[in-house]
């Protein structure tokens, strides 16, 4: 049985708006880390309020541990659920000190249990030496760590996560994307995070949900994501995509950087558009080449390059940054994706 089923879930906050969330259905096994992603609006924070009970569905199903939350004939209240929360703002009491804060979320507990775990969790989170201080006493790493173990403290079912490294610097966000994923595989804790970050639900998740206005584009693993979206939308935006004109032929797709495999099985004759990821383009200095640089940006070990091809089309490509290549340069472009991606085209191009 999986911990946490969400079938059908759709919430509308007005009659005469399209629903934040439409039709949303997701499992999550027993300590499985799921990330949901998308742009501003798409319906992302509204999942996590239906699942920790902050809002009421208007049709669907919520259940976690086999038991109904929610559904057209049950609601119960947030504390009822067994679900643990960090927000973006981590809320923390200021007038607390770090182990009050953590000890607040354990206030149901006998006093020698809420000792022992409120220890625990200062330790797991490796906040002991801090547990006198304040919340304003401590840098933004240090609070959203003491927002993480307040959460976990009472051992929820389910731990929702919205956006909780957005107001950390880069470096910091990179150490606590480790961290926090360290602390959820060892308390074996299921968790459902929240982010706009690809890196970040990449990095983190097992399984990874897109959405688009309120509807679950696509969930899978990271690698199934990325190397084979199933919309155009989720190829678009997750990761740099170009998509390319092809025609399909006996021998592959023809496309204006060469023949490609015709993985996808299209019947001869269907006019695709193929997605191309910048990795999969390699371009070979040639004065001679049909190619033009249009643009360079150099970034460390590699540098991310525009090019225009014959018809005016446009596509990006990695390449080491020891390539020389430099806009106004020409160059060959050759394709070698390690499988095809293609939809049907939406409009003629021949």
């Amino acid at each position: 049985m999986s911990l946490l089923h969400l079938e059908a879930l759709t919430k509308r906050f007005s009659p005469h708006d399209l629903p934040a969330l439409d039709d949303f259905s997701l499992t999550a096994e027993h300590g499985e880390i799921i990330a949901l992603l998308g742009p501003s609006g798409s319906g992302k924070t509204t999942a996590l309020r239906l699942i920790a009970g902050f809002e009421r569905p208007d049709a669907g199903v919520v259940a976690i541990g086999g038991k109904i939350m929610a559904d057209k004939n049950t609601f119960l209240p947030p504390e009822a659920r067994g679900v643990g929360m960090v927000f973006q703002e981590y809320a923390l009491f200021p007038h607390l000190t770090v182990e009050a804060n953590i000890a607040f979320g354990l206030r149901k507990l006998d006093p020698r249990t809420r000792g022992q775990r409120d220890e625990g969790m200062l330790e797991t989170v490796g906040l002991t030496p801090f547990a006198g201080r304040y919340p304003h006493e401590l840098s933004g790493g240090q609070q959203q760590r003491v927002a993480l173990a307040r959460a976990l403290g009472p051992r929820p079912s389910v731990l929702l996560l919205d956006e909780p490294f957005s107001n950390l610097d880069a470096d910091l966000m990179a150490q606590m994307h480790q961290e926090l994923y360290t602390i959820l595989r060892e308390l074996g804790t299921t968790a459902l995070l929240v982010t706009h970050d690809q890196e970040e639900a990449f990095m983190i998740a097992d399984r990874v949900g897109i959405l688009n206005q309120g509807r679950l584009e696509q969930l899978g693993r990271p690698e199934e994501i990325y190397h084979r979206p199933a919309t155009r939308f989720v190829a678009r935006f997750v990761g740099k995509a170009d998509f390319l004109p092809g025609r399909v032929t006996e021998e592959g797709i023809e496309t204006e950087i060469g023949l490609l495999p015709n993985t996808p099985g299209f019947p001869r004759g269907t006019l695709v558009e193929v997605m191309i990821r910048p990795d999969h383009i390699e371009l070979i200095p040639d004065p001679m080449g049909n190619a033009m640089i249009l643009s360079r940006q150099y970034r460390g070990p590699d540098i991310f390059v525009v090019v225009r091809l014959p018809s005016g089309a446009t596509i990006h490509s990695h390449q080491p940054s020891t390539l020389t290549l430099h806009p106004g340069d020409r160059a060959k472009v050759l394709a070698r994706p390690t499988h095809v991606v293609a939809f049907l085209a939406t409009k003629p191009w021949l």
